[in-house]
C-alpha cells in the first residue's frame, strides 16, 4: 500500500490533534507539563516560584494547555490547582506511531531499490 493510501486509512488529523501538537510546540508549555507530571497538582503561585515568569504568562500557557486537553484546573477553596491530564496524549501517540510506520515503509522500499 502506498504511503498516501496508507495515510488515507487513518483519516485526517483532527483539529484537537493540531491544537495538541501546537500546545506542545512551545518550550515553556513543555516545561509546565514536566513540572506537573513530576510534582502533581500545583497552583500558579507554586508554578512561578523561583522563576522570573509572571503569573499572567503562566496563566496564558496553562489556558493553551487546557484548551488542548493536557491540563485541567481544579478549584480548591480560593485557589485553582493545575494538574496534568495524560489521556489526550494517546491521540498524539497514535499519530506519531502511524507516521513512524509510514517512514519505515518508505525507507524499506528505498533500501530495497538501492540494494538492487
Amino acid at each position: 500500500m502506498s504511503p498516501r493510501r496508507r495515510a488515507a486509512t487513518i483519516g485526517k488529523p483532527s483539529r484537537s490533534c493540531a491544537t495538541l501538537f501546537a500546545a506542545l510546540g512551545d518550550e515553556m508549555r513543555l516545561r509546565l507539563i514536566v513540572v506537573l507530571c513530576a510534582g502533581g497538582a500545583m497552583s500558579i503561585t507554586e508554578l512561578t516560584s523561583g522563576t522570573d515568569i509572571t503569573r499572567q504568562a503562566i496563566t496564558k500557557h496553562l489556558d493553551v494547555l487546557a484548551a488542548a486537553g493536557l491540563v485541567r484546573g481544579v478549584k480548591v477553596g480560593r485557589e485553582r490547582l493545575w494538574e496534568f491530564e495524560p489521556a489526550q496524549l494517546e491521540e498524539a501517540r497514535r499519530w506519531l506511531q502511524e507516521i513512524g510506520r509510514q517512514w519505515d515503509h518508505a525507507l524499506g522500499k528505498l533500501k530495497a531499490t538501492v540494494e538492487k
